[in-house]
C-alpha cells in the first residue's frame, strides 16, 4: 500500500460507529502494560507515567503500567515478548519492525482509520513502515528526525550567515570552521541512528540506491554511489575530527555540548538538553534540513509507533486505550512534553500549536516531506533490516574515510547486499 487511496480502500469499512473514547470498554481488565524505548527526553516518559496513565485509570478503572526500556534495547525486548507470547500487551516499535513481527501483532486498521478520519489524514510516506500486507500492524506516533544541528555563532564567525543548502557548500563551510578550531562531527561508527541519519540521505541525494523497488536487484554499484563515497571521504578529511570513525550515538551529543564540534547530524535532543543544562550553548544552537545533492534532499525515517500484541487477553480494551491515547487531547500533551522530539505523521499537525513554543524545531516537521525508510526505494523487509543491522552502508562510507578505495568499498558492499537480498 503506497497511496492514500489504497488506505481508504482498505479501511473504508472500518469507520462505521467509530469513536475515540474508552467509554465502550466492557469487562475491562484491571491493568495493562505499555512498553517502549526510553526517550532521550525524560519529561516525555515522565508525562506518560505520572499524568496520562493516572488519567486513564481514573476514567476507566484500568491501571496502565509504563515500562521504559533502555535506549537501544527495545528490539531485544520485543523479540522476547513475541517469542514467549507473554508480557506487555502494547509495545513501541521503530523503523520497519512491524514487518519483522507481523505474526505477533494485531491488525489495527480500524483504529488507524478512526484516527486518520478525526485528526488525519496520515502522511502517505509512513505507510511502508507500519502497513504489512495491507494491514496496519502499528500506529505511527511520530518521526525521530535526524537533521543538521549547528552553532550559529561559530558559523557567523567563519563568515557563514546562513546554513548551506547543499553538500558542497557545507563542505566549504566546514573547511573554514575547522581552520578556526571548530570542526564538524558526524557519526561513522556502529551506532543505531546518527550514522544512518546522514549517510543514507547523502547516498540518495547523489542518486545512489541500495536496492531497487523489487527488493531484489542490488543497485549500490553505480557512478552515483561512487560520487557520494568520494564526497564523504573529502567531507570527513577536510571538516571532521578523526574520532568520528568510532563514534556511536552518544558521542556527537557529548562533543557538541562539550563545545568540541560546530555541526553534527542529530535529533532535537541536543537542543533540548542544552536548554536545560547548557543555556549559553542553547542560545546559539539551531537546526537545518539536510543539504541537498545533485538528485535532491532526503531524510531518514525513524518512525516510532505503537503496536498491540496478539497474546493480549483483551484486545478490545487495549484498542480502546490506543484510541484514547491518539485523541488530540492526549496526543498533543504527550508530544509537547517531548518538545517536538517526535514529529507526528498526521495532517492536522502541520500547523498545530505544539510547534509554536520553539520555532527552531520546525525543520523536523518540514523534513517529513522528504523522509524515507533505510532501504528506499526498496520495500521494507527482513533483508532491509539485516542490511541495517550489519552496517553495510555505514561501513562502505567509513572504510572509504579510513583510506580504502572507492571501488573496493563499493564492491564489498555490493557483495554483502547481494548475499542478503538473495537469501531473502
Amino acid at each position: 500500500m503506497t497511496t492514500r487511496r489504497d488506505f481508504l480502500t482498505i479501511t473504508a469499512g472500518a469507520l462505521a460507529g467509530a469513536t475515540l473514547t474508552p467509554r465502550h470498554v466492557t469487562a475491562a481488565p484491571k491493568a495493562m502494560t505499555v512498553v517502549r524505548e526510553s526517550s532521550f527526553i525524560k519529561p516525555f516518559d515522565d508525562y506518560f507515567a505520572n499524568t496520562l496513565a493516572p488519567e486513564y485509570e481514573k476514567l476507566t478503572g484500568i491501571k496502565i503500567n509504563y515500562e521504559a526500556v533502555s535506549v537501544g534495547g527495545m528490539l531485544t525486548r520485543l523479540t522476547t515478548i513475541a517469542e514467549t507470547k507473554s508480557g506487555p500487551e502494547m509495545v513501541g516499535t521503530g523503523v520497519n519492525w512491524p514487518w519483522l513481527f507481523d505474526q505477533s501483532l494485531v491488525d489495527l486498521s480500524d483504529v488507524a482509520a478512526e484516527i486518520g478520519k478525526k485528526i488525519g489524514p496520515w502522511h502517505d510516506n509512513v505507510f511502508p513502515a507500519v502497513v504489512v500486507n495491507k494491514k496496519w500492524k502499528a500506529l505511527p506516533w511520530g518521526n525521530i528526525g535526524q537533521l543538521e544541528v549547528y552553532r550559529t555563532d561559530w558559523f557567523k564567525e567563519a563568515g557563514v550567515t546562513k546554513f548551506p543548502d547543499n553538500w558542497e557548500d557545507l563542505l566549504a563551510a566546514g573547511r573554514l570552521l575547522k581552520k578556526k578550531g571548530h570542526p564538524f562531527g558526524f557519526e561513522l561508527g556502529h551506532g543505531f541512528g546518527d550514522n544512518h541519519g546522514w549517510l543514507y540521505p547523502l547516498l540518495w541525494s547523489y542518486g545512489g540506491r541500495e536496492v531497487d523497488k523489487d527488493g531484489k536487484t542490488v543497485l549500490i554499484d553505480s557512478d552515483e554511489t561512487a560520487k557520494a563515497v568520494d564526497f564523504c571521504r573529502r567531507f570527513f578529511k577536510e571538516t571532521m575530527l578523526e574520532d568520528v570513525l568510532a563514534w556511536t550515538d552518544v558521542n556527537n551529543n557529548k562533543a557538541f555540548l562539550g563545545e568540541q564540534i560546530s555541526c553534527t547530524n542529530n535529533a532535537s535532543s541536543i537542543l533540548v538538553v542544552a536548554k536545560r543544562d547548557f543555556p549559553e550553548i542553547a542560545k546559539v544552537t539551531d537546526h537545518a534540513l539536510n543539504p541537498q545533492g545533485p538528485k535532491g534532499r532526503f531524510h531518514i525515517m525513524q518512525a516510532a509507533s505503537h503496536a498491540l500484541m496478539t497474546h493480549a487477553p483483551d484486545q478490545a480494551a487495549a484498542k480502546a486505550f490506543l484510541r484514547w491515547l491518539y485523541d488530540d487531547k492526549q496526543l498533543f500533551r504527550w508530544l509537547a512534553a517531548g518538545e517536538a522530539y517526535y514529529a507526528p505523521f498526521l495532517a492536522s499537525y502541520e500547523n498545530h500549536p505544539m510547534w509554536n513554543p520553539e520555532p527552531r524545531y520546525l525543520p523536523y516537521k518540514e523534513s517529513l516531506k522528504t523522509t524515507h525508510l533505510h532501504g528506499w526505494p526498496g520495500p521494507p523487509s527482513h533483508a532491509m533490516s539485516e542490511s541495517v543491522a550489519k552496517y553495510v552502508l555505514v561501513d562502505m562510507f567509513a572504510k572509504a574515510c579510513r583510506g580504502d578505495s572507492t571501488k573496493d568499498v563499493i564492491a564489498t558492499a555490493a557483495a554483502q547486499l547481494k548475499q542478503i537480498y538473495k537469501a531473502k
